[in-house]
Parts: C-alpha cells; structure tokens; sequence
C-alpha cells in the first residue's frame, strides 16, 4: 500500500465533491486517515432513525461504502473513479442515540479492484454493525 498522502481536510473535500447531495446530507465527516484506512464519523440525527428510534440501516450501510472511497481514496494518494461491486452488512445491535464511528481497513488493493473490512461502532466503541465491500477501481 501507498504511503498515506491525503490529511483530514482532502477526505472531506472529496467527501464534498464527489457525492450526491443526499450522502452529504448525512453529515459525515472525514476524522483521521491512514495509509489503508479511514475513519468517519456519522452524527446522530433523528431524520435517520426508523420507528422505536434505531439509526436505520440505510446510513449505516451508506456511510460503510462512503468511508470505503475515502479509505481507497486514501491508500491512493487522492480520488479515482470507483465503483461498488459487493457490499454485505451484518448488523449485531441497535444505536439509540448518539454517533456512531465507520472505520473502513483495506484488507487488498489491487490495480482494478479493492476488498475492505468496515467496522461501526457507537459511542462505547461497540461494534453495532460490520460490513466488507469490493470496489473496482475505475481509473
């Protein structure tokens, strides 16, 4: 993997612009680099709660193929043109309240194609939800 070349302000940039209006709309925000990871944070809004006041699954699973661009897009030197290819998610419990915490690690980044472990956690750093993606790098 590449040296880590992007700071916090980069990830968000590219967070900015580089996805639709309704992704920015989470709020999610770029909190610390490395040269195979990301680490984001996902505030606590009531918009994104589903009924008896869980953070839906929707944004949970966006923001794990968010931080996956910005993990790559990190490990790359900057953003590149890529695209989802599989993303599954296991959710384990519920967040009631507060942010919660995405941390995309690049387990192989290829040429062409990327696999990444996402961990989310809430505000007692308990793992609430656990995904893996594979992205083909597009340019």
């Amino acid at each position: 993997m590449s040296v880590v070349t992007l700071s916090i302000d980069d990830g968000n940039k590219i967070l900015r612009d580089n996805f639709a209006p309704w992704v920015q709309d989470l709020g999610l925000e770029v909190v610390a680099l490395g040269d195979a990871s990301a680490t984001l944070r996902l505030p606590h809004s009531p918009r994104l709660n589903r009924e008896g006041g869980a953070l839906c699954g929707q944004a949970m699973m966006a923001a794990a193929d968010t931080a996956t661009v910005i993990a790559i897009s990190s490990a790359s030197g900057g953003f590149r043109p890529m695209t989802t290819v599989q993303q599954s998610t296991t959710f384990r419990r519920p967040v009631l309240d507060g942010d919660v915490t995405v941390v995309a690690r690049i387990g192989k980044l290829g040429r062409t194609m990327a696999f990444v472990d996402i961990d989310i956690r809430d505000e007692a750093r308990t793992v609430v939800a656990q995904a893996s993606t594979v992205y083909a790098i597009l340019g």
